[in-house]
């Protein structure tokens, strides 16, 4: 007897629905029960759609739909009508998906869902509805995998809820568990670290990236029989195991466990899926989002100072706030840079742009103003080199947009940069506004150059705040060869003095003078003995609170990065508002006679010192570095003394400079050698030396510290 016979005998019918041509195949039974006259026969879809109930058609293409995606059967109750809406009858049917075509049965239901039924299922879909808006909206808000599984946790499922879910990932060739709800801390250690290939419904999943329903404890045994008696402990009555799908992979797998029995009938597994795909999208964004922020740290940790900076007799604050919106890093950046001669520079630049790319241009220019200020240069030296090492970046790039803002630029500096820097962020080339200074924390003298970025100001130990005007040039990488003038000031004890880019003057719709005022009416009203509440104070009157390296969502209206240094000479630091005496002279290579004038002018600038050894010392290293200049180059020597301090606690800097850039070495002389010493006694007597590359040549210094001695004069 043939299949269809059988079928036939028991009321049943067979149809095959074809999505790529568009048309249903009945046999003689199911065209009796869809109401098409004409026995076997190939119909339009049109045409079989008008014989069911618009709504129950729906839930059937949801069913499909899942099974799909599951590879499993699609089973639903359709109402059939006639012509004129009537229903005929209630019909059971049921398909599986194979590519685009779809074969199954059809069979008629005695006694089929009443109209009371039909409502209530159609409040059940509301419901669903409503469930799957609200779970939708509250996983998009989560920014965290904690938080996704908090969410996933406290959904409550229309008709059914899990009171037990856990979310498992893949580590190599091994299953993993992300987070677990419902289930008491220790209990996923059996879980943890599984083979893919154990027998166990997550792993299926992950392997197949097909659905697990287990109805009943039964079915779970029989199933999995192996890891059965790993959950039988928990007591639950249903499983279900999801896959979590992202652009077409399984990533890892959703179990919810309930301990009701649940039948998973095809809407409560159309609502599951639909879970799990949310589940999968909300984990996927949010491991995004925590690698943004660890990528975020990362660059912050790279690009800007390790340590917290710090100057010996003055107090320093440093703040950095980046631009809000995707990878939180720009082109803002400070530094603090310790000094061969002793003293300190510090930096606040800007590179136009708030991208990556910004970032990468910031990172290099740290470095190589680093480089720079390392080799001994003058402020002005120092940014000229990184101008022209910012303008070589861009050799070879295509003429464009950065043209005409490079003409902008030298036609008006001020007004030209914050109408150029801010035109075009696409341009290939950037540029950038820099504030190098370089600091002596004895004498609180501070040299100051400029490249187009916003002016340093300072409160006054009365509280008044004023911009203090300094000399500036271009941006850097405008003009290669452009000069910066410097400009000297002196930061008296107590005296605090604020650099910073211009997100922190302009953020908030401010322009230059309403942005200073605000900065003005912050630094006036607070605590200039704490630098830290200080920073945090200019930091909230912008957009809200900050740390020191501040990362995290601050407020949307950032408009722009935010750098700042505050600097506060101590009160009770060492303290010299003027040199005490200062000496500068110049021997030549064709008055050699000159040494000895050098040796009396020396002991005439020490004449009250308390230690005669030391005096002697001083004569002695300034006689051996004239004389090595004279003899080792063909450069005059100048050199140029200062003592500093008040009695009893002075310092005395000696610099010995040349235009030559042959620089010093060690040798090892013999017994009866008559040269070759020099670095020699500088280390023996010396209490700090060093030696400074400059642009034009190099110099060799040395500090003496004043001590009591038996033998002082």
């Amino acid at each position: 007897m043939r299949t269809e016979d059988v079928l036939a005998a028991v009321g049943t019918g067979l149809w095959q629905w074809d999505e790529a041509t568009g048309t249903v195949t009945v046999d003689a039974r199911a065209a009796r029960l869809l109401g098409l006259s004409g026995g076997p026969a190939e119909h339009r879809t049109s045409a079989v759609r008008a014989c069911l109930h618009a709504a129950d058609y729906v839930s059937l293409s949801g069913a499909v739909s899942l099974a799909y995606s599951e590879g499993t059967v699609a089973e639903a109750l359709v109402r059939v009508v006639g012509d004129n809406g009537t229903i005929l009858r209630t019909v059971r049917a049921r398909v599986r998906p194979q590519g685009t075509v779809m074969t199954g049965t059809l069979h008629e239901v005695r006694g089929g869902p009443s109209r009371a039924a039909a409502q209530a299922g159609g409040g059940w879909r509301r419901a669903r509805e409503a469930f799957l808006l609200d779970a939708g909206r509250a996983l998009a808000e989560a920014d965290s995998t904690a938080e996704v599984l908090r969410v996933a946790a406290t959904l409550s499922m229309p008709g059914f809820s899990p009171d037990g879910l856990a979310v498992f990932g893949t580590d190599g060739d091994r299953l993993s568990v992300i987070g677990h709800h419902g289930q008491a801390a220790g209990t996923e250690d059996p879980f943890l670290d599984m083979p893919l290939d154990t027998d166990y419904p997550a792993a299926l999943v992950v392997r197949t990236g097909q659905a697990v329903y287990l109805p009943s404890p039964a079915a779970y045994e029989d199933r999995f029989p192996v890891t059965w008696p790993l959950v039988k402990p928990f007591g639950r009555s249903s499983w279900a195991y999801l896959p979590l799908v992202v652009a077409g992979s399984t990533i890892g797998a959703w179990m919810a466990a309930f301990r009701d029995p649940v039948v998973f009938t095809p809407d409560e597994r159309s609502v599951l899926t639909t879970v799990a795909r949310m589940l999968a999208q909300a984990l996927s964004r949010a491991h995004l989002h925590e690698s943004e922020r660890a990528l975020t740290d990362g660059l912050q940790r790279t690009m800007l100072p390790a340590r917290r900076p710090g100057i010996e007799g003055m107090a320093v604050a440093a703040r950095y706030v980046p631009t809000g919106g995707g990878l939180q890093v720009g082109g803002d950046w400070y530094d603090v840079i310790g000094l061969p001669s002793g003293r300190t520079a510090i930096v606040i630049g800007d590179v136009q742009g708030h991208d990556v790319r910004a970032a990468g241009i910031m990172g290099q220019l740290r470095i190589a103003l680093r480089a720079y200020a390392a080799e001994g240069h003058h402020p002005d030296a120092v940014l000229s080199r990184t101008s022209r090492f910012l303008a070589g970046l861009h050799d070879g790039l295509p003429d464009g947009p950065a043209d005409g803002l490079r003409d902008g630029l030298r036609e008006g500096l001020h007004d030209g940069l914050h109408a150029g820097l801010h035109a075009d962020e696409s341009a290939d080339v950037r540029f950038a506004t820099c504030l190098y200074l370089e600091a002596d924390p004895l004498t609180g003298t501070l040299d100051v150059c400029r490249a187009g970025h916003p002016e340093p100001a300072i409160r006054l130990g009365d509280g008044t705040t004023i911009v203090r005007r300094t000399a500036g040039g271009l941006p850097l990488g405008i003009e290669p060869d452009t000069d910066y003038p410097t400009t000297r000031m002196v930061l008296e004890p107590g005296e605090v003095l604020l650099l910073c880019t211009d997100g922190l003057i302009e953020t908030g719709g401010h322009d230059l003078e309403t942005g200073w005022q605000r900065l003005r009416n912050v630094l006036e009203a607070g605590p200039a003995d704490d630098l830290e509440e200080l920073a945090d104070s200019l930091i909230r009157a912008v957009h809200g609170p900050a740390s020191h390296h501040t990362t995290g969502p601050l407020a949307d209206r950032r408009e722009d990065d935010i750098a700042l240094v505050l600097l506060r000479r101590d009160p009770d630091g060492p303290t010299c508002a003027v040199p005490v005496r200062r000496a500068v002279l110049t021997v030549s290579q064709t008055d050699p006679g000159r040494i000895r004038a050098t040796r009396e002018d020396i002991r005439a600038l020490l004449h009250d010192w308390t230690s005669a050894d030391q005096v002697e010392s001083a004569v002695l290293l300034v006689s051996e570095l004239v004389t090595n200049v004279l003899v080792h180059t063909d450069e005059d020597a100048v050199l140029t003394a200062m003592v500093t301090g008040m009695p009893g606690t002075r310092r005395l800097h000696v610099e010995v400079g040349d235009r030559s850039d042959d620089m010093p070495h060690r040798r090892s002389p013999g017994e009866m050698a008559s040269s070759g010493r020099g670095l020699m006694l500088i280390e023996e007597l010396a209490d700090a030396w060093g030696v400074d590359p400059r642009g034009d040549g190099k110099s060799i210094w040395f500090e003496l510290y004043e001590a009591t001695s038996p033998s002082a004069v």
